[in-house]
């Protein structure tokens, strides 16, 4: 904020107490305002009383069986009915804007490389409904504030105020360079003693339990090099540089295409997946429903 900015004013009073005089001042009946606002009668009431006495003054009184605004009121009632009105336009532009166009996706930058992106050629973009805007990051978005509509996230499935539908559990797997493929356990063993292994450092306590869980024992590598991500680690393994333990579902692209090899065949699951996390709100929204449709059916269903 700079000086020219103007000073935002404190509320003085309770904002649901003015709601509840708003109402009633259009509906010039308590019990009809209840109803607007799926309240008790006596709690509209009760914000009434509330407000005048916080106020100093009258804004409403008894004309035999009807209720009048006193000038007051009438002058109060009038310019909040004007800024409610603006509220609900602004709101109302907001959920528009979100309602239409491309779906916003957040996406974990080793999910889109290695898993989304070999199938966005079976993606329907041309069909309408199914737009998509893509964003990458590593960070954990804040879609409750609108920074986008939907994310996949790796994790266990429950973030708060979200709904989360999992794609596909997580095993992890070692891998190589795809010419590594075919060698028998015995020289792999010989051969990973002389070799690096570039681990992403969220997968410290996967390789231990991966490592001690091997069959014939654990494996010594010449040196470990931990990265800040998966994604990094993979391409190192594709572009021969060393080994990496990975999530097999997140290769099983690069394995078939023989970029990458699965040395030991020996699958650790993680106890997590991989989820299409998004608003409760969104829910319905006929453009969240078909990529959720899309991207189950493209991780083998529910």
């Amino acid at each position: 904020m700079n000086d020219s900015d103007p000073v935002p004013m404190r509320l003085l009073v309770a904002l649901n107490a003015l709601r509840a005089f708003e109402a009633v001042a259009r509906r010039l009946s308590v019990k009809a305002a209840a109803e607007e606002l799926n309240v008790t009668p006596s709690a509209v009431s009760h914000q009434l009383r509330g407000l005048e006495e916080r106020l100093g003054v009258d804004l409403l009184r008894r004309a035999g069986q009807r209720l009048e605004l006193t000038e007051t009121g009438a002058i109060l009632a009038s310019e909040l009915t004007a800024g409610f009105l603006r509220i609900a336009g602004a709101v109302g532009r907001v959920r528009r804007d979100r309602a239409v166009g491309p779906l916003r996706i957040s996406l974990l930058p080793t999910f889109a490389t290695h898993w989304l992106s070999p199938r966005l050629a079976a993606y329907p973009f041309d069909r309408r409904g199914f737009e998509l805007q893509l964003s990458t990051t590593q960070a954990v978005v804040d879609l409750a504030a609108g920074e986008a509509d939907a994310a996949v996230r790796h994790g266990c499935g429950s973030w708060p105020g979200l709904l989360a539908d999992r794609l596909f559990a997580e095993s992890v797997v070692l891998l190589g360079h795809g010419g590594c493929a075919g060698a028998g356990p015995e020289a792999l063993r010989r051969r990973l003693g002389t070799c690096n292994l570039f681990l992403s450092q969220h997968r410290k306590r996967d390789f231990e339990l991966w490592n001690a869980a091997l069959p014939g024992g654990p494996l010594a590598f010449r040196g470990v090099t931990v990265v800040d991500s998966a994604g990094l680690a993979l391409r190192a393994a594709i572009d021969g540089a060393g080994m990496t333990l990975a999530g097999y579902e997140i290769a099983a692209a690069d394995i078939r295409a023989g970029r990458l090899a699965d040395l030991f065949g020996h699958r650790v699951a993680t106890g997590k997946g991989y989820y299409l996390a998004y608003p409760v709100a969104l829910a319905r929204d006929s453009r969240l429903r078909n990529l959720r449709a899309w991207l189950l059916e493209q991780a083998g269903g529910p």
